[in-house]
């Protein structure tokens, strides 16, 4: 991947997949996943289609830098790039006081 910024959802679904293919490459990052989404490795793969899942992968990377940097190492690219998927595939809340 390159330093490019993300164009909107389908990049940042994209991105999504690749994190979520290098958290299921190995045991010791697939089981803690599995252990917090509540799925099983049967389920994965269907679940991998829903963007709110993505979501949850980006969600569940970003809450421990480490897992991030990791990540991140990985996949050569900076941090920030995953922290603007999860931005953008995350859900927003409303803006009551507008």
């Amino acid at each position: 991947m390159n330093g490019k910024p993300l164009q909107g959802a389908e990049s940042a679904e994209r991105l999504a997949l690749d994190v979520l293919l290098w958290i299921v490459a190995e045991d010791d990052r697939l089981l803690p996943f599995l252990a917090a989404s509540g799925l099983s490795a049967d389920t994965l793969r269907e679940s991998a289609q829903e963007p709110a899942f993505l979501a949850g992968v980006l969600d569940h990377v970003m809450g421990d830098e480490g897992v991030l940097l990791a990540c991140a190492g990985a996949l050569e690219i900076k941090p920030e790039r995953i922290a603007a998927a999860w931005r953008i595939l995350s859900p927003q809340p409303e803006d009551d006081w507008a």
